[in-house]
């Protein structure tokens, strides 16, 4: 399997458009066409990572955090990126980033730490795109009508809120010629054929479109298969960073935060607020969140769950009545263990999977 192949498989999860404008997620190092045997998973590509990876003969890569963020005007490899980046293509090792796309994705980095966090019945913290939504209208004969549905329904169609298969039928009578050249399933050449068929109406997303088209034609047994595609004005699934949402058992503050201490597995998490507060709502955003407070203590969040949080913003949240808490950056590698499974579950043979045990976290407590 190649690169490309991987990496297009991660996708059909988090799209590359899903990532925002100024990220820089994607190929970082080497080739598309690399073939691969052994990738590793890990949420940084320090010097570490890369050494372990050349140890246990991994070839490609899948990071969270980019390596190369800022543009570089040269690679200098006496400089810690140059020599990172010279290791890197001296061992053919192939690295991709899947940044701010598996932030936002369902059931990416944010949904990640809502589950872990038993914060249920979650909506999208800071929304910035949805689903632009088709209506697909398929003409299918009336033996294959079933086969056709289902085909559809696994492959990503039919979903309306959390309902999945939603599709509407009607009966009918479809009518074709074959022409010189064809070898219809049903009818003789140059002789009108009339069909006992069904219109099955069902909406997809435009992204998964190519996915479910050709599903669609692989289950119909005609050779040209009749549909029409047609825009819709409905919302599709909202995307963005960030998750609000109930705890699922109320707590105080200080609960809490022991509470995060002990599902992310860190030593201490810094706090904002009255300990004895009750939290019901709570707010969660991955990674660097300083620069949102205001926003969050404009919703209906008790506490707000981020990493990066700076003394000034902490004031900010404190006069604001938002309490804060800040368990750090590197909760972030909650995404090691489920980027490994999804992979698993997809590609079952050629390919192997690990994660990096390296630690990448800068900070030690003294």
């Amino acid at each position: 399997m190649k690169a490309k192949d991987i990496i297009r498989i991660f996708e059909e999860w988090a799209p590359a458009q899903l990532a925002y404008d100024w990220d820089n997620s994607g190929l970082q190092v080497g080739s598309y066409e690399k073939e691969v045997t052994k990738v590793m998973v890990t949420l940084d590509v320090l010097d570490q990572v890369v050494d372990e990876a050349i140890e246990k003969n991994v070839d490609f890569i899948f990071a969270h955090h980019p390596m190369l963020f800022k543009s570089l005007k040269t690679i200098n490899v006496q400089s810690p990126k140059g020599r990172l980046i010279q290791k890197l293509i001296k061992h053919d090792i192939t690295v991709y980033a899947a940044h701010t796309n598996l932030d936002v994705a369902e059931n990416g980095v944010s949904d990640m730490l809502a589950r872990v966090l038993d914060v249920e019945n979650t909506e999208v913290l800071f929304p910035s795109e949805s689903d632009r939504l088709l209506k697909l209208v398929a003409f299918v004969p009336n033996t294959h009508v079933d086969e056709v549905k289902r085909a559809l329904g696994d492959n990503g169609a039919g979903h309306i809120g959390n309902y999945s298969d939603c599709m509407f039928e009607t009966n009918g009578f479809g009518q074709f010629k074959p022409l010189e050249g064809t070898n219809p399933f049903i009818g003789e050449k140059g002789t009108i054929e009339k069909v006992e068929e069904s219109r099955i109406e069902t909406i997809l997303p435009t992204k998964k479109l190519h996915v479910i088209l050709d599903a669609l034609k692989k289950a119909h047994p005609y050779e040209e298969v009749a549909y029409d595609l047609y825009p819709l004005e409905n919302q599709g699934k909202v995307y963005g960073a960030g998750r609000i949402g109930d705890l699922r058992s109320e707590m105080t503050l200080e609960a809490f935060s022991h509470f995060i201490k002990k599902r992310l597995d860190v030593p201490f998490v810094r706090v904002t607020g009255n300990l004895k507060r009750s939290i019901k709502r709570v707010a969660i955003l991955g990674g660097s969140g300083k620069d949102f407070v205001e926003e969050v203590a404009a919703t209906d969040a008790d506490v707000y769950v981020t990493g990066d949080m700076s003394f000034h913003e902490a004031q900010d949240a404190w006069a604001l009545g938002l309490s804060v808490i800040d368990p750090g950056h590197y909760v972030e590698k909650v995404m090691k263990e489920a980027v490994k499974e999804y992979f698993e579950e997809q590609i079952t043979e050629g390919v192997s999977f690990i994660v990096s045990e390296a630690n990448t976290e800068p900070f030690q407590l003294l």
